[in-house]
């Protein structure tokens, strides 16, 4: 007879002191930013002191442990490889399609569940076009990697094309070994964003608000089934009909449509 796992399962998620739900995930996502962003390796009462402090979170040290341990930044386990180094993130002027593009995660509550869900989305910064996402109960490094796999194909991107760059912050996902094999492999530039600078990830930030405005907001999710079809139907409507007034009152589709026929011409900007 099997001996049953001692202790209470874990909820997926902390509270802060305001009563705040935070999954899992987005712990995940802030201790890593902390060990990115300090340059060296923190211990985890360090890093569970941090949580509290910057993020008024109320955590104990073994689950800072527990969650540091799975995603392997242990002090003792932490490595660095020198051959792979870190590109932070520049300004860079946009001039047309497909020349930078922008990905993050985003958190959704299904209330009649009681539980997270996340949404990656990639959107090219120019045109506005959510070129992939991925939605799901979890957010791997093999999702995000299938995503720009895949937006590489939508925008017909194959060997040879000259790839967008890609602008990430510093969460789990991206810093993968997976990943960045797979930016390697497609010859794509991965850049990411200094921590606590989320103004350089501007657009899709600005993409994840209008999602959460118009979309998120407006529901009370039953089921993972019901949120991800209300949110599979917003990102059609997003990505075909809904009128962006950066892009001449067009859709994204549109107007990257009617650019690459040069129907319009839009002027170069900064970002």
């Amino acid at each position: 007879m099997e001996k049953k796992p001692a202790g209470r399962p874990s909820p997926g998620y902390s509270l802060t002191y305001g009563g705040k739900k935070v999954s899992d995930a987005e712990i995940s996502e802030w201790l890593c930013e902390l060990v990115e962003g300090d340059g060296f390796p923190y211990g985890y009462k360090k890093l569970w002191a941090c949580l509290r402090e910057d993020h008024g979170l109320r955590i104990n040290k073994k689950k800072v442990y527990r969650l540091c341990k799975d995603l392997s930044i242990l002090r003792p386990q932490r490595k660095r490889k020198a051959n792979r180094p870190k590109k932070v993130a520049k300004k860079d002027v946009v001039s047309a399609p497909n020349q930078l593009w922008e990905m993050d995660v985003k958190y959704g509550y299904i209330t009649g569940e009681d539980r997270f869900f996340f949404q990656l989305s990639l959107i090219d910064v120019f045109d506005r076009e959510v070129v992939g996402y991925h939605i799901g109960l979890s957010c791997t490094a093999a999702d995000a990697s299938r995503v720009l796999k895949l937006g590489l194909q939508k925008r017909g991107l194959l060997d040879g094309y000259v790839m967008p760059k890609i602008r990430t912050d510093n969460g789990p996902q991206f810093i993968s070994e997976k990943f960045e094999d797979l930016c390697v492999q497609a010859g794509v530039t991965h850049e990411r964003i200094p921590v606590k600078t989320p103004n350089m990830n501007a657009h899709v930030e600005a993409f994840h608000s209008i999602l959460e405005d118009e979309c998120y907001g407006r529901h009370e999710f039953a089921s993972f089934k019901h949120a991800y079809e209300v949110v599979a139907d917003y990102m059609e409507y997003y990505n075909r009909r809904r009128r962006h007034g950066a892009l001449r009152y067009m859709s994204p589709q549109a107007f990257h449509d009617a650019f690459m026929r040069k129907a319009v011409i839009a002027e170069a900007f900064a970002a």
